[in-house]
Protein backbone atom coordinates (compact mmCIF):
# COMPACT_ATOMS: atom_id res chain seq x y z
CA UNK A 1 0.00 0.00 0.00
CA UNK A 2 1.26 3.49 -1.20
CA UNK A 3 0.88 6.39 1.18
CA UNK A 4 0.03 10.50 0.74
CA UNK A 5 0.74 13.05 3.47
CA UNK A 6 -1.23 16.14 2.55
CA UNK A 7 1.26 18.92 3.35
CA UNK A 8 -0.37 22.06 1.06
CA UNK A 9 -1.84 23.62 4.21
CA UNK A 10 -1.41 27.50 4.52
CA UNK A 11 -1.37 27.21 8.47
CA UNK A 12 -2.83 30.59 8.84
CA UNK A 13 -3.89 30.07 12.15
CA UNK A 14 -0.73 29.33 13.38
CA UNK A 15 1.05 32.65 12.22
CA UNK A 16 4.05 34.00 12.65
CA UNK A 17 5.71 30.78 12.84
CA UNK A 18 3.95 29.71 9.17
CA UNK A 19 4.74 33.04 7.57
CA UNK A 20 8.73 31.79 7.17
CA UNK A 21 8.50 27.93 7.38
CA UNK A 22 5.67 25.55 5.95
CA UNK A 23 3.68 24.07 8.48
CA UNK A 24 4.52 20.32 8.35
CA UNK A 25 8.14 21.70 8.91
CA UNK A 26 7.40 23.25 12.12
CA UNK A 27 9.42 21.52 14.74
CA UNK A 28 8.01 19.45 17.79
CA UNK A 29 9.91 16.46 19.91
CA UNK A 30 13.34 17.90 18.08
CA UNK A 31 11.98 16.73 14.95
CA UNK A 32 9.79 18.52 12.13
CA UNK A 33 5.74 17.34 12.09
CA UNK A 34 6.40 15.47 9.18
CA UNK A 35 8.94 13.57 9.38
CA UNK A 36 7.74 11.94 12.61
CA UNK A 37 4.78 10.56 9.80
CA UNK A 38 7.65 9.47 7.72
CA UNK A 39 9.42 7.62 10.82
CA UNK A 40 5.92 6.28 11.63
CA UNK A 41 4.73 5.29 7.84
CA UNK A 42 8.62 3.80 7.12
CA UNK A 43 8.37 1.39 10.32
CA UNK A 44 4.84 0.19 9.40
CA UNK A 45 6.63 -1.15 6.04
CA UNK A 46 5.55 1.75 3.66
CA UNK A 47 7.97 2.27 1.32
CA UNK A 48 6.39 4.42 -1.58
CA UNK A 49 4.90 7.91 -0.15
CA UNK A 50 3.41 10.73 -1.83
CA UNK A 51 3.86 15.07 -0.56
CA UNK A 52 1.96 17.50 -1.62
CA UNK A 53 2.70 20.73 -0.78
CA UNK A 54 1.82 24.83 -1.58
CA UNK A 55 3.04 27.41 0.66
CA UNK A 56 6.69 27.09 0.78
CA UNK A 57 6.65 23.75 -0.63
CA UNK A 58 10.33 24.27 -1.85
CA UNK A 59 11.31 24.02 1.95
CA UNK A 60 9.72 20.88 2.98
CA UNK A 61 11.75 19.62 -1.03
CA UNK A 62 14.70 20.53 0.42
CA UNK A 63 14.55 19.36 4.00
CA UNK A 64 13.34 15.97 3.20
CA UNK A 65 15.46 15.02 -0.38
CA UNK A 66 13.86 11.44 -2.01
CA UNK A 67 13.48 10.01 1.46
CA UNK A 68 16.56 7.76 1.11
CA UNK A 69 17.43 8.25 4.86
CA UNK A 70 14.05 6.81 6.05
CA UNK A 71 14.17 4.02 3.63
CA UNK A 72 11.00 5.24 1.75
CA UNK A 73 11.13 6.72 -1.60
CA UNK A 74 9.28 10.03 -1.80
CA UNK A 75 7.36 12.02 -4.62
CA UNK A 76 6.42 15.38 -4.64
CA UNK A 77 3.77 17.03 -6.04
CA UNK A 78 3.28 20.80 -5.86
CA UNK A 79 0.06 22.54 -6.14
CA UNK A 80 -0.28 26.46 -6.92
CA UNK A 81 -2.77 26.87 -5.65
CA UNK A 82 -3.34 24.76 -3.50
CA UNK A 83 -6.32 22.06 -4.20
CA UNK A 84 -7.92 21.56 -0.76
CA UNK A 85 -8.28 17.50 0.09
CA UNK A 86 -10.21 16.24 -2.52
CA UNK A 87 -8.76 18.22 -4.97
CA UNK A 88 -5.33 17.25 -4.08
CA UNK A 89 -5.56 13.29 -3.35
CA UNK A 90 -7.44 13.10 -6.76
CA UNK A 91 -4.02 15.22 -8.32
CA UNK A 92 -2.27 12.17 -6.73
CA UNK A 93 -4.20 9.90 -8.10
CA UNK A 94 -1.57 8.46 -11.26
CA UNK A 95 1.51 8.43 -8.75
CA UNK A 96 -0.55 6.82 -6.10
CA UNK A 97 -2.07 3.84 -8.29
CA UNK A 98 -5.15 1.79 -9.25
CA UNK A 99 -4.86 -0.18 -5.09
CA UNK A 100 -6.26 1.46 -2.16
CA UNK A 101 -3.85 4.22 -0.79
CA UNK A 102 -3.32 5.26 3.30
CA UNK A 103 -3.44 9.46 3.42
CA UNK A 104 -2.64 11.37 6.72
CA UNK A 105 -3.02 14.85 7.33
CA UNK A 106 0.88 16.29 7.69
CA UNK A 107 -0.65 19.16 10.45
CA UNK A 108 -1.34 16.16 12.78
CA UNK A 109 0.42 14.16 15.43
CA UNK A 110 -0.52 10.60 16.53
CA UNK A 111 0.54 7.48 17.95
CA UNK A 112 -1.48 5.15 15.99
CA UNK A 113 0.19 2.49 14.33
CA UNK A 114 -0.82 2.67 10.35
CA UNK A 115 0.27 -0.83 9.72
CA UNK A 116 -3.38 -1.21 11.01
CA UNK A 117 -4.99 0.22 8.39
CA UNK A 118 -6.25 -1.69 5.77
CA UNK A 119 -10.40 -1.73 3.23
CA UNK A 120 -12.66 -4.19 3.15
CA UNK A 121 -13.64 -5.43 -0.39
CA UNK A 122 -16.55 -3.31 -1.20
CA UNK A 123 -16.04 -0.33 0.78
CA UNK A 124 -14.69 2.78 -0.91
CA UNK A 125 -13.31 4.27 2.52
CA UNK A 126 -11.85 3.62 6.09
CA UNK A 127 -11.50 6.35 8.21
CA UNK A 128 -9.52 6.48 11.81
CA UNK A 129 -11.71 8.35 14.22
CA UNK A 130 -10.71 9.65 17.64
CA UNK A 131 -12.40 11.41 21.06
CA UNK A 132 -14.20 15.11 20.60
CA UNK A 133 -11.49 17.31 21.27
CA UNK A 134 -12.33 20.43 23.18
CA UNK A 135 -12.53 22.66 19.81
CA UNK A 136 -14.62 20.14 18.07
CA UNK A 137 -17.20 19.13 20.35
CA UNK A 138 -19.74 17.89 18.17
CA UNK A 139 -17.54 15.71 16.32
CA UNK A 140 -17.76 14.95 12.39
CA UNK A 141 -19.16 11.02 11.86
CA UNK A 142 -21.22 8.81 13.40
CA UNK A 143 -19.31 4.85 14.22
CA UNK A 144 -21.34 1.92 15.38
CA UNK A 145 -20.24 -2.02 14.97
CA UNK A 146 -17.13 -0.55 12.39
CA UNK A 147 -19.07 1.38 9.83
CA UNK A 148 -19.49 4.70 9.81
CA UNK A 149 -22.61 7.37 9.01
CA UNK A 150 -23.42 10.76 8.50
CA UNK A 151 -25.44 11.25 11.61
CA UNK A 152 -26.16 8.92 14.94
CA UNK A 153 -24.22 7.97 18.08
CA UNK A 154 -22.32 7.89 19.37
CA UNK A 155 -20.44 10.97 17.49
CA UNK A 156 -16.28 10.75 17.21
CA UNK A 157 -14.10 13.39 15.36
CA UNK A 158 -12.01 12.40 11.79
CA UNK A 159 -8.59 12.09 12.48
CA UNK A 160 -7.37 13.20 9.13
CA UNK A 161 -6.33 9.46 8.52
CA UNK A 162 -8.17 7.61 6.31
CA UNK A 163 -7.75 4.66 3.46
CA UNK A 164 -9.38 5.41 -0.10
CA UNK A 165 -10.17 2.92 -2.79
CA UNK A 166 -9.52 4.95 -6.28
CA UNK A 167 -13.20 4.36 -7.00
CA UNK A 168 -14.15 7.03 -4.45
CA UNK A 169 -12.98 9.93 -6.60
CA UNK A 170 -15.11 8.58 -9.42
CA UNK A 171 -16.66 11.63 -11.77
CA UNK A 172 -14.58 14.28 -9.93
CA UNK A 173 -12.94 16.93 -11.96
CA UNK A 174 -9.60 18.40 -11.58
CA UNK A 175 -9.30 21.23 -9.64
CA UNK A 176 -9.82 22.06 -5.94
CA UNK A 177 -12.55 20.35 -3.89
CA UNK A 178 -13.53 19.57 -0.20
CA UNK A 179 -12.86 15.62 0.64
CA UNK A 180 -16.32 15.41 2.64
CA UNK A 181 -19.06 15.12 0.54
CA UNK A 182 -16.99 12.45 -1.30
CA UNK A 183 -17.26 10.47 2.02
CA UNK A 184 -20.76 11.49 2.75
CA UNK A 185 -21.54 10.31 0.01
CA UNK A 186 -20.13 6.93 0.35
CA UNK A 187 -21.64 7.02 3.53
CA UNK A 188 -25.09 7.16 2.56
CA UNK A 189 -24.36 3.93 0.32
CA UNK A 190 -22.57 2.26 3.12
CA UNK A 191 -19.78 1.63 2.18
CA UNK A 192 -17.76 3.85 4.72
CA UNK A 193 -15.71 1.73 7.27
CA UNK A 194 -14.18 2.99 10.30
CA UNK A 195 -12.46 2.84 13.87
CA UNK A 196 -11.86 4.38 16.76
CA UNK A 197 -8.33 5.17 17.92
CA UNK A 198 -8.12 5.96 21.42
CA UNK A 199 -4.10 6.93 21.46
CA UNK A 200 -3.00 10.27 21.35
CA UNK A 201 -4.01 12.72 18.73
CA UNK A 202 -2.85 16.02 18.44
CA UNK A 203 -4.61 18.40 15.33
CA UNK A 204 -1.99 21.17 15.24
CA UNK A 205 -4.03 24.40 14.77
CA UNK A 206 -2.38 26.75 17.17
CA UNK A 207 1.50 27.32 18.41
CA UNK A 208 -0.11 26.80 21.75
CA UNK A 209 -1.37 22.73 20.30
CA UNK A 210 2.21 22.86 19.09
CA UNK A 211 3.23 23.84 22.60
CA UNK A 212 1.28 20.63 24.26
CA UNK A 213 2.61 18.03 21.66
CA UNK A 214 6.41 19.48 21.55
CA UNK A 215 6.31 18.77 26.38
CA UNK A 216 4.16 15.47 25.81
CA UNK A 217 7.11 14.44 23.55
CA UNK A 218 10.35 16.21 25.73
CA UNK A 219 8.32 14.64 28.55
CA UNK A 220 7.16 11.05 27.48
Amino acid sequence: MRAMILAAGRGERMRPLTDHTPKPLLRAGGKPLIVHHIERLAAAGFRELVINHAHLGQQIEEALGEGARWGVRIRFLPEYPALETGGGIFNALPLLGPQPFLVINGDIWTDYDPSRAYLSPGDLAHLVLVDNPPFRPQGDFALRDGRVAVEGEPCFTFSGIGVYQPELFAGAQPGAFPLAPLLRAAMTRGRVSGEHHGGHWFDIGTPERLQSLDRLLQNP
